[in-house]
């Protein structure tokens, strides 16, 4: 009797896996477009909002105790996140703590040289945005991504494809074009605010690509010769960068906060660039585990779009034909630059290396196959976007602030 139910019991077990796995199939399409959805928002609500609170009229904020302010809340998360992979063991938590941070202090100090580029970084992004239009420094700041990709063949001996290396000298006609523009503009103009400096935004934002290239591809080598997990790297950078981001904050603005206060100028607003900025880049890491490297692409050229749009509305921002075109190459060269990976049709471990999967952010990745630190397991195929999204000051701010 059991012998002859068998067969049956197999045929309905493998129906409910067929069915099983449709189901989950189609939840992971729909946390696809969910992630595709967050990593717009967050991309561009952070340059816009960073935008509208530093052109509101009255007295600004000081961007330098904002970008304390999100690296010691970025800290504080990941040592949460760390404190709860430990189940909550106060002991075993503090016992990492101490081995990862004093007993390998050399390890440690190897994240001084990015915590430093980092911490220039947010604040040149500060910069950048309160003298630039918001469209005008989304499109030029993809130019990150020019410069990843030469830092990782210089430093990294990493080979770009044919379409990879069309895309780059789209990516850099469009931001070419679109500068050509806005120079165009400002001298018909008249002046918005007598605050903003266009060639001071400029410089700002091409120094900050540099910088973003330089200390992702150096990330990305610290990331592949250790075992660390993304969170404590985070926690190790968040070290550094909190305490360099004081020291520029009193060279900067030690005088004028000792006289106004180090929160001054805090409204509900600027609450809200700064908690984006502390947690959108782990919030990324965490929803891009649904995502792809195309999709990724599309997130940041669609990205553009909405910061452009959204500019017409906010800012008066003008969109002529010029603007437009520049654009335009720029959000196609972001595109095809995550194409060669994922059309390659090779299995994930057997895919050529390229930086496609450090570029779009200011930080590295991890190599194939190394631990998820989400999850405690193995997952080749999302531990590169996890790191390294994970591991940005920005947006990453993805968008990688």
């Amino acid at each position: 009797m059991a012998g002859s139910e068998a067969p049956g019991n197999g045929i309905k077990l493998g129906a409910e896996k067929t069915v099983g796995t449709r189901r989950q199939s189609e939840a992971n399409k729909k946390l696809k477009y969910i992630s595709l959805a967050v990593l717009v928002v967050q991309n561009a609500s952070l340059i816009l909002s960073i935008r509208y609170a530093r052109t509101l009229p009255g007295e600004r904020f000081f961007a330098t105790t904002a970008v304390v302010v999100a690296e010691m809340l970025k800290v504080a998360t990941c040592l949460l996140l760390i404190l709860l992979q430990k189940r909550g063991n106060l002991k075993e938590f503090l016992v990492l703590l101490y081995d990862s941070i004093f007993v390998q202090y050399s390890d440690t100090l190897k994240l001084a040289v990015p915590s430093l580029i980092y911490t220039l970084q947010n604040n040149l992004q500060y910069v950048a945005i309160s003298n630039l239009p918001a469209a005008t420094f989304q499109v030029t700041y993809q130019l990150k991504i020019l410069t990843t990709a030469i830092f990782s063949v210089l430093m990294l001996r990493k080979s770009l494809s044919r379409l990879q290396w069309v895309s780059l000298l789209f990516l850099f006609a469009g931001v070419a074009i679109v500068q050509v523009e806005q120079e165009g503009g400002r001298k018909e103009a008249s002046v918005e605010n007598d605050s903003q400096n266009y060639a001071k935004g400029l410089a700002a934002v091409i120094v900050s690509c540099l910088s973003s290239g330089f200390a992702g591809v150096y990330f990305e080598k610290i990331l592949k010769g250790s075992t660390a997990s993304v969170w404590m790297r985070n926690v190790q950078l968040g070290i550094f960068g909190s305490g360099l981001g004081l020291l520029g904050m009193w060279w900067n603005d030690g005088a004028a906060i000792g006289e106004k206060g180090f929160f001054f100028g805090y409204t509900p607003l600027v609450w809200g660039v700064i908690f984006n900025q502390a947690f959108g880049g782990l919030l990324v890491a965490v929803v891009v585990k649904y995502a792809d490297n195309i999709l990724k692409g599309f997130a940041t050229s669609f990205s553009i779009v909405v910061s452009t749009v959204t500019s017409v509305y906010l800012f008066g921002f003008h969109v002529d034909l010029l603007f437009a075109l520049g654009a335009g190459l720029v959000i196609g060269a972001v595109y095809m630059y995550s194409l060669p990976k994922a059309a390659s049709g090779l299995p994930p471990g057997l895919l050529p290396s390229s930086p496609s999967s450090s570029l779009s952010s200011s930080a590295g990745s991890v190599s194939s196959g190394g631990r998820n630190p989400m999850s405690g397991g193995t997952d080749s195929e999302t531990d590169p976007f996890l790191a390294k999204k994970a591991a940005q000051t920005q947006l990453q701010t993805s968008y990688e602030m």
